[in-house]
């Protein structure tokens, strides 16, 4: 449950993609910009429960990146990616 309730407070799984879209760790403005301009504070305490949880972390030129357990959480949500598209493909 406590996995649950983190993944689905408001912007977290749009910060994952957006972490996991980048092969190269990124910066707090770019990543803020990716994610449709969101409030910096929003996005500040995100990155932290994130950080917290052992999903994203900052790297030594502070930029973030996934961590290999937020790989891992991104591989365990490839199933509902699926869903996702054949979902949009019938809302059509």
């Amino acid at each position: 449950m406590a996995a649950l309730d983190l993944l689905g407070r408001r912007w977290t799984l749009r910060v994952i993609w957006e972490l996991h879209q980048h092969t190269a760790p990124i910066g707090f403005r770019d990543l803020q910009r990716r994610c449709d301009d969101m409030s910096s504070s929003v996005l500040s305490t995100r990155l932290t429960e994130l950080r917290e949880a052992g999903i994203a972390a900052p790297t030594t030129d502070a930029t973030w990146q996934l961590t290999p357990l937020g790989q891992d959480l991104v591989t365990a949500m490839g199933p509902l990616l699926e869903w996702s598209r054949v979902w949009a493909e019938r809302r059509k």
